[in-house]
């Protein structure tokens, strides 16, 4: 399940060839979208006031996709939920803090990356999960805890991190999370419960309404950063590429620290490296500056490139099977 790819815990082979065509284009929409508002940048920034309600969009087909044996998954297996999304925020926001030191990042540039590490994880992550042999229920209930605390620890952990490079107002961010975030995510559940059989007609639709949304969003913020892509794309794309590559690397073994099987490592590894980088760059242009949307705007590309490879690889693994959360004895070691 996710918001972005429809797949469900058991899939049939015609829905991981699904699947995998998502993983495949997503990316390249998204890329083409930003290449395309770096040709024409003002073509395309009126499209600045639509970043908060696409993400709204985002987060309404989350809902939609949520079903009640993904919230028993948090109540089943408790541990691993508990475990992933802990590393999500102790990881990745001092992650994004210890990058912007390391390699001296602007103020705007640090702070908006340091904001993406504080956001939930990615609405992607669920289908990557899944292609890399994953946990998937695992990893929608990592995903729906993590983006149903986000109204709480994203702007705190933003003000203690991203507060050191420029001024950040916690409450008003937090709400506008839980505008973005929360409530359409709770309407879609809602829609869920008592419209089933529309909702069902709807869900082979919403992959490519929710790609559609994210690619407008990276549109918007690449539209109003260009000169700061043109001046410091390739020190931000560097800082992108160490957050997300150290945040596989550090969930997998924090998983593996506490013996999760294999499929749960993988599933932690997915959840902590892939962020909701759309939430980051609507936050960052609302709340600081169209430079700190620079870092949510690349990652958003990134993230899919790098999850789609190393699905790819995990897949090519021999790996345990997860059946109704049990494990299939394993024929690898990780």
């Amino acid at each position: 399940m996710s918001s972005l790819s429809g797949t469900p815990t058991t899939a049939s082979a015609g829905e991981e060839r699904s699947a995998r065509i998502a993983v495949t284009l997503f990316p390249l929409l998204i890329l083409a979208g930003g290449a395309v508002a770096l040709a024409a940048p003002a073509a395309f920034t009126g499209l600045t006031s639509w970043i908060n309600p696409l993400l709204g969009i985002i987060m309404f087909g989350m809902g939609l996709t949520l079903t009640p044996p993904d919230f028993a998954v948090i109540a089943k297996r408790p541990i691993p939920v508990v475990i992933g999304v802990v590393a999500q925020y102790a990881i990745m926001p001092f992650l994004g803090w210890l990058i912007s030191v390391a390699l001296g990042l602007p103020p705007a540039l640090a702070a908006g990356v340091i904001l993406v590490g504080c956001c939930p994880g990615g609405t992607a992550s669920n289908v990557v999960s899944y292609l890399a042999k994953g946990d998937v229920a695992l990893s929608v209930a990592m995903t729906t805890v993590s983006t149903l605390l986000a109204p709480l620890l994203t702007p705190v952990l933003a003000l203690w991190l991203a507060g050191q490079y420029m001024p950040v107002d916690a409450g008003s961010m937090a709400w506008s999370i839980v505008q973005i975030v929360l409530f359409p995510v709770l309407l879609g559940l809602v829609v869920r419960v008592f419209l089933p059989r529309l909702v069902n007609k709807a869900l082979p639709a919403l992959p490519w309404i929710s790609v559609t949304a994210i690619t407008f969003v990276v549109v918007a913020v690449v539209s109003v950063s260009a000169n700061a892509i043109f001046s410091a794309g390739l020190l931000v794309l560097a800082a992108v590429i160490l957050h997300n590559g150290l945040g596989y690397a550090l969930g997998y073994t924090a998983a593996r620290l506490f013996r999760l099987p294999i499929p749960a490592r993988r599933t932690t590894a997915v959840e902590v490296g892939m962020q909701n980088s759309g939430l980051a760059a609507g936050l960052a242009r609302t709340y600081l500056t169209p430079e700190s949307a620079l870092p949510g705007a690349i990652f958003s590309v990134w993230h899919n490139v790098s999850g789609a490879l190393l699905a790819a690889y995990w897949r090519r693994r021999s790996t345990p099977a997860v059946r109704d959360g049990e494990q299939v004895p394993a024929a690898v070691t990780e």
